[in-house]
């Protein structure tokens, strides 16, 4: 594949999956700082809050086999993650930032030189295997905090963004699957399109920009009108 070209679908992914994210948490911030009566936590806004995270992690999984520097890159996005957890610490210290999704966006992105040595055959096993030892470690309490980015949990945990390793890199491993299946050893991918949108490309291009600015324009909003 010709490295640094622009594939389309994955910016249209992209795309959806960052106006998803914004829109769950204008969502949740009217509930939790507005005080208006919307519950985030409803199976509709819960599917779109989740579908964002997921796209992401997938298509993370997949353009890792586009770049030349995953883990320079994983690195980056994981300083970001800790920037939030400071951040959220000092701002709401119950439910701050430990181990969310930049967080675990990071650590696969610093891991995905080795995860593209596996085989497909293990990476489908280990697809499995890890969705469920995640769902199976939500039903687990334990006593210490140090294996909270693999899914176990302590009593009286909670955070405002938690994506640990378990189970989610199944889906990291299903990302690397398709990038196999469609574009690795092809001339062009099995399945394609041009993008000529420049909203979607936009949003495609600075998604991680306004993943990390979103949410404090938003809260600025809201106590501005509330300051009113």
């Amino acid at each position: 594949m010709t490295p640094g070209k622009r594939y389309g679908e994955i910016d249209l992914l992209r795309a959806i999956a960052i106006v998803l994210m914004v829109l769950f948490h204008i969502v949740y911030d009217l509930r939790e700082f507005a005080g208006i009566n919307i519950n985030y936590q409803d199976p509709i806004w819960f599917l779109v809050g989740k579908t964002a995270a997921l796209l992401f992690i997938f298509i993370s999984g997949l353009a890792s086999g586009f770049s030349r520097s995953p883990v320079r890159r994983g690195f980056k996005v994981l300083l970001y993650g800790m920037a939030i957890t400071v951040v959220t610490y000092l701002a709401m210290r119950d439910i701050y930032v430990r181990f969310g999704i930049l967080h675990f966006l990071g650590v696969t992105m610093i891991l995905s030189t080795f995860l593209y040595s596996l085989s497909s055959r293990m990476l489908w096993a280990l697809a499995g295997v890890t969705a469920l030892l995640g769902f199976w470690f939500k039903g687990l309490v334990i006593e210490t905090s140090l294996f909270l980015p693999f899914g176990l949990m302590y009593k009286g945990f909670g955070s405002m963004d938690y994506y640990p390793l378990f189970p989610y890199i199944s889906v990291t491993f299903l990302g690397i699957l398709a990038y196999r299946h469609w574009y690795d050893q092809r001339p062009e991918p099995l399945w394609a399109f041009q993008l000529d949108s420049k909203p979607i490309l936009w949003l495609s291009r600075n998604s991680l920009m306004i993943y990390l600015v979103h949410q404090p324009l938003i809260l600025l909003i809201i106590f501005s009108i509330r300051l009113l």
